[in-house]
């Protein structure tokens, strides 16, 4: 089920056109616990796995659990955990490969140092629901023997929501002070600036990265820059975002309960931070990179 989002405080097109050309659709996850079946799109929630494939493990040489100092996990492999099921008829918007219409995400639930971004690296796996289903499936996943509870979801059912955003950190350059000074101007209009009204850090597929820092938008070994592909972030959005479903009274959406904030996957990601996935689609088998935003 999706949410509703309130509409947006005023109309970008009549008030700072020069913003339209760069608005992208997104389709916000808004991640509840709950207790997602595997036939379901669902954060942290069971996966349509076949029985006769491996379940992912990583060995990687450096990966550790924070809790534990810079101690190396081993020497056995450590069982990857399910974060993210998204079939294809929940999230429309998402393009996938030929022949498929189911997109996991994995990640060994530990501290890797790749790309010096000291996170869990993703893996993802697109496969068909009709194949899958031609079989046996896998009934409870593997449990790892060892992992950073930072990064372990409990699970949760989404509601996967479409939206339009605007950027944040990816401003072209020649708008970021016009934007700036709009953005005052707005908040003392509307109560809420531009960033909080059209901008989005959350769990989300498509639209724009949640930077909390400066954009790293990584480059393909093909030469072309990637597509932001789906993020999982430690924050969810308030304010305007915060559903109609979920507001306790009128007025802005900040007014978030504790029971609210604690009503999701629960994992913390160092500070409040995300892994933001990309994908090539120039390239065969679409290739994949992460970025940690923390």
């Amino acid at each position: 089920m999706s949410f509703t989002v309130p509409p947006p405080p005023l109309d970008i097109a009549d008030h700072f056109p020069d913003l339209v050309p760069h608005a992208r659709s997104t389709t916000l996850l808004y991640p509840r616990a709950g207790a997602p079946g595997r036939w379901e799109s669902s954060l942290g929630g069971p996966l349509l796995w076949p029985a006769d494939e491996l379940w992912p493990t990583c060995a990687a040489p450096d990966h550790y659990n924070p809790a534990r100092g810079r101690a190396v996990v081993g020497p056995d492999p450590v069982a990857m955990v399910s974060v993210v099921q998204l079939f294809a008829k929940d999230v429309p918007a998402l393009t996938f490969p030929a022949g498929t219409d189911v997109l996991q995400v994995l990640w060994c639930p530990l501290i890797h140092s790749e790309y010096d971004q000291w996170s869990p690296v993703p893996a993802l796996r697109w496969r068909s629901a009709v194949e899958a289903a031609s079989g046996q499936l896998r009934g409870e996943a593997p449990k790892p023997y060892e992992f950073d509870d930072e990064y372990v979801p409990r699970p949760c059912v989404v509601h996967p929501t479409e939206a339009v955003e605007y950027p944040n950190w990816d401003l072209p350059d020649n708008l970021v002070e016009r934007v700036g000074e709009w953005s005052d101007e707005v908040e003392e209009t509307t109560g809420i600036s531009y960033f909080d009204a059209f901008t989005t850090r959350q769990s989300k597929v498509g639209g724009y990265p949640g930077w909390t820092q400066a954009p790293r938008w990584p480059e393909c070994v093909c030469g072309e820059r990637m597509e932001h592909l789906l993020t999982i972030s430690a924050s969810e959005s308030c304010g305007r975002w915060l559903p109609v479903e979920e507001r306790t009274s009128p007025g802005s959406g900040w007014e978030v309960s504790d029971a609210r904030q604690d009503n999701s996957h629960g994992m913390v990601m160092g500070d409040a931070g995300g892994i933001h996935v990309f994908v090539c689609r120039a390239c065969p088998n679409w290739p994949t990179i992460h970025r940690y935003d923390c």
